[in-house]
Parts: structure tokens; C-alpha cells; sequence
């Protein structure tokens, strides 16, 4: 049985391991994994046709523990104890749940002090006792205690006392006063670990297409040796098509892999497959987890061809493999000949493909159907996506419609060439 420690507004955890508020989805994932000969029995909860209307949840049936990530951001965004049998509490060191301690009102206002009255929920039957960043509910004993609970059956605070020996039935840790209204926090510092991280990802194009990406990173700065004076720090970066190792690096730091493509299946779908001399040596992936970017360079020139977007969507082959990289794509509208582009008309990391194709109009080819697999497990229970190209950029959809990635490519500039900015900042 696991034996945690509640902090209000914060986590819940131990000296090993410990869920914040606020945590990526990824590293709650990590911690599970790590620790999955303790923690057993766990269950990925989502709505599959409409994954942005409800959360996703981490249910640790074991333990009674439900987490629930807040479905556009993917942190952390309450824990809730639902069954308070499987599990131990303390708070502040000292236990008020566990084998030999029954979490009733008395042990809960002895060990957490006074708070306001109790709201009773009529359609729960239950009464709820919030402090800030902490709630619980407590279970009624019987139908017939429930009639003197209602709002209106007497005036005065007596109705909203919380009847003696009732037992927490769940217990809820989220952020503020109100668990109805709570939001994911801004992810914690000791989150971090040494990444970066990217809270947002323009990208950058002209009337014929992508010419790199703007993104918007955060980490953990710190001074020498002085962990108590950690912030974080943002940071804007941009790289380009055409851009060196060296310029990448130098932008983003070192990605977390590097793939070498052992072959190109896509390869048969261009003109003349068959006139392609085989390179003597693959082009390669920067892959930059925690930012949701992959980055392709030539074998032979070692400049950046393409970019991959990941939208991190369950229900994916890859998912949580990446970070939801939250990307804005400014589109170009042809309306009577004439090129318009409108700051309106933008894609983002949660449009559906059928607006894709309400704004740039329905590709021309039918759809590349792509089905991953492992070299080990041939079996994808998720099924075949489709691909589809349209001004430059390769877009995955999903059956459900939402986008699972975006591949950005165009043609990389010459190495004498300047870059995009220098271009334009000389005029």
C-alpha cells in the first residue's frame, strides 16, 4: 500500500517519486514506468472521437489515485483520491488516513484545521469541505439524514454542519478555491530537469511557403550553484530551412536523439523513384522531445530540409513519445487568382483537417495512408493515418479528424546565401 504525503495546492507524493500540479503528462508517465512494480494496474483515459472536451486521466485502479491532465495543455491539473481504502495519507508528516486511522470529520479537522462550513451537493449526496487547494467529500450515512441538509429546510449554519463520524468518501488536490473552476499551473521548477521547453511555435512563411520556425522556449535558469534562485526564463529562437548543425545547436542545444533514416518509404510517391541514385549515407533527425520538433538535415550538405510538428494527440502511434508542440501556421487564401493573406487565418495545434480544407480547398491527389509499426510488434491498434499535401506542408490526420503531425519542407538556400532575417533587416 502506498504510504503519500499530501500537500494542498501542490502534490501528492513521497521521498521516491512525486505528482505536481502542473506536471507534464510525459514525466507522470515516467514516474509510473520507473516505478510500475509498485504501482500496477494503470489505465489511459480519453475520448477518442473528441480528445479536447474532457480530461485525460492516469487512473491507478490499485491505489484509488485518479490524475487528471487538462486535455489542451496536457499538465496536470487535479489528483483526486477516490477510494481512500487502498491507499495511506499524511499531512505535514503525520498520517490521517491509513489502516489504523479512519478519515472522518473528527480525524480531518484534527488534522487540518478549521475551514468553512460545509456545501452539501443534493445530486451527490455528499458533503464538501474545501480549504484552498484542498477538498474533501464526505459520504452521508443514510437517505433519511439528507431531507435536513437541503438549503432551504432551516436558516442558520447549523444545516451545513457536517454530520459526526461521516467519512471522506474522495479527496481532490488542484490549484485556488474552487476544484469547478481550477486550471493546470505553469509548470513547476523542479518539472524542468535540465530541458527546455517550448510554450509556443510560430511558424514563419512567404506567399509560397514555410521558411522556418519562431519558437517561444522556457527553462530553468539558475545562479552558480544556487538551486533557491531558479526562475524561469524565456527565450525566442528561430531556425530556418538551409540552417547548419552548428546554427541548430546553437539555437536549441543538443536534441535529446539523433535517428538515422534507414529508408524512405515515401520514396515511391515521387515522379521517378526509380532515377534516384541511393545516397551512400542517410539523412538524420535531431529529435527535440520536449518541444515536439523533429528536425531533418541532408546527408550530403548537413542543412535543415525539413520540420516535424507533433501534436501529441492520444489515440496516436507516437503518443507521448513527444511533447504537444503548440504551433500557429499562418495560411495563404487564393480567392479569384489573387494571393491574400489574412492574420486571421491561422492553423493551430487543434484544428480539425475539415477546416483545414474549408480554408486551402481539398487536395488535389488522394491521401498517402500511413501504418506505423514497430520491427518487433507489427500490430498498431490504432489504426492507419492519412496524409495529405498541401502549399508545402504534409499533414497526418487522424480518423477522428484532429491533426497528429505537420511535416513543413522547402526548398534549402545555398550556403553563401543569407538567412530570412538578415534579408529582411537589411531593407
Amino acid at each position: 500500500m502506498l504510504d503519500l504525503e499530501v500537500v494542498p495546492e501542490r502534490s501528492l507524493g513521497n521521498e521516491q517519486w512525486e505528482f505536481a500540479l502542473g506536471m507534464p503528462l510525459a514525466q507522470a508517465i515516467s514516474i509510473l514506468q520507473k516505478h510500475c512494480r509498485i504501482i500496477k494496474n494503470v489505465q489511459v483515459l480519453y475520448s477518442e472521437q473528441t480528445p479536447l472536451s474532457h480530461d485525460l486521466i492516469l487512473n491507478l485502479t490499485q491505489d484509488g489515485i485518479k490524475l487528471l491532465f487538462d486535455a489542451t495543455n496536457q499538465r496536470l491539473k487535479v489528483i483526486e483520491v477516490y477510494d481512500l481504502s487502498k491507499v495511506k495519507l499524511k499531512y505535514c508528516g503525520v498520517h490521517f488516513n491509513s489502516q489504523a486511522i479512519v478519515p472522518t470529520i473528527e480525524q480531518i479537522d484534527q488534522s487540518f484545521g478549521a475551514t468553512h462550513p460545509g456545501v452539501y451537493n443534493a445530486a451527490e449526496q455528499l458533503f464538501h469541505l474545501n480549504f484552498r487547494g484542498l477538498s474533501f467529500s464526505f459520504q452521508l450515512d443514510s437517505w433519511n439524514e439528507a431531507p435536513k441538509y437541503e438549503p432551504n429546510f432551516a436558516l442558520g449554519l447549523a444545516s451545513l454542519q457536517i454530520p459526526h463520524g461521516a467519512m471522506v468518501k474522495r479527496m481532490h488536490i488542484y490549484t485556488g478555491n474552487n476544484l469547478q473552476e481550477t486550471k493546470a499551473p505553469a509548470m513547476p521548477l523542479a518539472c524542468f530537469l535540465g530541458n527546455i521547453y517550448a510554450e509556443c511555435v510560430d511558424v514563419l512563411r512567404d506567399q509560397a511557403g514555410p521558411l522556418g520556425l519562431k519558437l517561444r522556449l522556457l527553462t530553468a535558469g539558475c545562479g552558480p550553484g544556487v538551486m533557491a534562485d531558479a526562475k524561469v526564463k524565456s527565450l525566442e529562437r528561430s531556425i530556418f530551412f538551409g540552417d547548419s548543425c552548428q546554427d541548430v545547436l546553437g539555437a536549441l542545444g543538443s536534441p535529446h536523439k539523433i535517428f538515422y533514416k534507414s529508408e524512405d518509404k515515401m520514396k515511391i510517391h515521387s515522379p521517378s523513384p526509380h532515377k534516384q541514385v541511393p545516397s551512400k549515407c542517410n539523412d538524420y533527425f535531431f529529435n527535440y522531445f520536449t518541444l515536439g520538433v523533429d528536425i531533418l538535415f541532408d546527408s550530403t550538405t548537413h542543412l535543415v530540409k525539413k520540420f516535424v510538428l507533433h501534436t501529441n494527440y492520444p489515440g496516436h502511434y507516437n503518443f507521448n513519445i513527444y511533447h504537444r508542440s503548440d504551433f500557429k501556421i499562418p495560411l495563404v487564401i487564393k480567392k479569384e487568382g489573387v494571393d491574400s493573406q489574412t492574420e486571421d487565418c491561422v492553423l493551430t495545434t487543434y484544428s480539425k483537417w475539415d477546416q483545414v480544407q474549408e480554408l486551402l480547398g481539398h487536395p488535389m491527389e488522394k491521401p498517402v495512408v500511413l501504418h506505423r509499426s514497430s520491427s518487433a510488434n507489427n500490430t498498431n491498434p490504432f489504426g492507419s493515418t492519412f496524409c495529405f499535401g498541401l502549399q508545402r506542408m504534409i499533414f497526418e490526420v487522424m480518423q477522428n479528424n484532429h491533426i497528429a503531425s505537420v511535416t513543413l519542407y522547402g526548398a534549402p538556400r545555398t550556403t553563401g546565401q543569407a538567412r530570412p532575417e538578415s534579408r529582411s533587416s537589411s531593407h
